[in-house]
């Protein structure tokens, strides 16, 4: 995580973003903007944040051990978002890994000097309040798609967004954990995109090589608008 002295980029970011947006108290002085490498963590698992993040470039996972020593998916995260909301709002909450999947660019704010302003400031806690809600939105969009659509769909929706240029190198083990299906169907489904073309084999990874197919299998799980999660795939790394 590197501390990033251009002014000129923190406010493009902080202006494209909304950021300025999201409170009613002066903020934007006092606000730094951090750069995270590809595989490196915004969070680190069990140790407190000390700021609260605003991603505003970039994709993130989040993900946690467990007692048995196993690593959970838990969530993905895309820009714009908070990251460590929860910490600041319970100081007691156990905090999880958020690793970022490409490079990302987030602005963050000191959380012990802006804790108490923040939770007293009614815009900043209608910002969480619509974030909240539009995650438990996506949650239950999430879970009807897995009780309604074959694995192949999900599986080319799950790679694209995992993926960082385009290669894709998620553990097997861990997906088939997080989407619900054994290992040997995970594997075949692997088996089928690499004999159709989508993606290639390349030692514990995987290139991707026909992104419109696998997008084109996505989008059929969007009853809103069939292009949009194509369109938002395919611009993903700008």
């Amino acid at each position: 995580m590197k501390d990033i002295q251009d002014e000129n980029l923190r406010r493009q970011l902080i202006n494209d973003s909304g950021y300025k947006d999201m409170f009613s108290i002066a903020v934007i002085n006092e606000t730094r903007l951090l750069y995270i490498a590809a595989g490196d963590y915004i969070v680190k698992e069990g140790s407190q944040p000390q700021h609260l993040f605003y991603l505003a470039r970039g994709r993130a996972r989040l993900h946690a051990t467990l007692s048995n020593g196993r690593v959970s998916l838990i969530d993905f995260f895309g820009a714009p978002c908070f990251i460590g909301e929860m910490e600041l709002i319970n100081e007691r909450h156990d905090p999880r890994a958020v690793q970022a999947i490409e490079a990302c660019w987030c602005l963050a704010l000191p959380m012990k000097k802006f804790r108490a302003m923040l939770l007293n400031d009614a815009t900043f806690l209608h910002s969480l309040c619509v974030a909240l809600i539009r995650k438990n939105e996506r949650n239950i969009v999430s879970l009807t798609q897995n009780q309604s659509f074959p694995l192949t769909h999900r599986l080319a929706a799950f790679i694209l967004l995992s993926q960082h240029d385009d290669v894709y190198r998620e553990k097997h083990t861990q997906v088939s954990e997080y989407m619900g299906v054994t290992y040997r169907h995970l594997l075949y489904v692997f088996a089928r995109f690499t004999r159709e073309g989508y993606l290639q084999k390349a030692g514990a990874s995987y290139v991707i090589k026909n992104k419109q197919a696998l997008a084109a299998l996505a989008s059929e799980m969007n009853p809103g608008d069939p292009h949009q999660f194509t369109d938002d795939i395919l611009s993903a790394r700008k």
